[in-house]
């Protein structure tokens, strides 16, 4: 199965949470793609759609794309489809993670600033009907980086209920709650469901 992103850190969180699959998954970087597919959509649904049609279309196989981001209350839901575009083309994860946390402070608005992280999953196979899955985590951004784990702005992304940001805590902690770790659970559930049922049809 094709996953759309040559993203290292989303191809560890699904390649961990498929693994039951027993697919080989491959990303973007593995099959050398090179083209650039647009993310016009407005919204993370549509995004994933895209990407996943995009690269079933091309290759003729199974693909399986993510679109996920940043809410912001205080920002009235941003940056959300722009989590990886609204520091500019060039930016990293520590130029997004300053300039979110300059924007958050020039509100006004003392932190922690309440916050969601969400995740569409888009599935595309030639000639089939593609399906979604979606999973969100809420939580709150803190100014302070803590940990070194995850991605994104996983260090600035506090869970208040255990009182440490998703970049402290380890991957197999993050799986269980995170908006995307929930998305893959219900495309591994629908995955498997549809196989049994095609078990059964034989």
């Amino acid at each position: 199965m094709l996953v759309a992103t040559s993203s290292e850190g989303k191809m560890r969180e699904i390649r961990d949470a498929l693994a039951p699959l027993g697919l080989e998954l491959l990303s973007l970087t593995d099959i050398g793609w090179t083209a650039e597919i647009a993310e016009s959509g407005s919204t993370f649904e549509a995004n994933a759609l895209i990407k996943a049609t995009a690269v079933a279309e091309a290759t003729a196989m199974a693909a399986l794309a993510d679109d996920s981001g940043l809410e912001v209350d205080v920002l009235d839901g941003q940056p959300g489809v722009n989590s990886s575009r609204f520091a500019g083309p060039e930016a990293d994860d520590m130029d997004r993670n300053r300039i979110l946390v300059e924007r958050l402070v020039a509100t006004g608005e003392p932190p922690p600033w309440a916050a969601q992280y969400r995740c569409v999953l888009a599935y595309v196979e030639p000639e089939r009907e593609p399906v979604t899955f979606e999973g969100v985590l809420r939580g709150a951004i803190v100014p302070e980086a803590r940990g070194c784990g995850g991605f994104g702005y996983d260090p600035h992304f506090l869970l208040p209920e255990r009182g440490v940001t998703v970049g402290e805590i380890p991957l197999a902690s993050k799986q269980e709650i995170s908006h995307r770790g929930q998305a893959l659970r219900r495309f591994l559930l629908w995955h498997k469901a549809r196989a049994a049922e095609a078990a059964r049809s034989e």
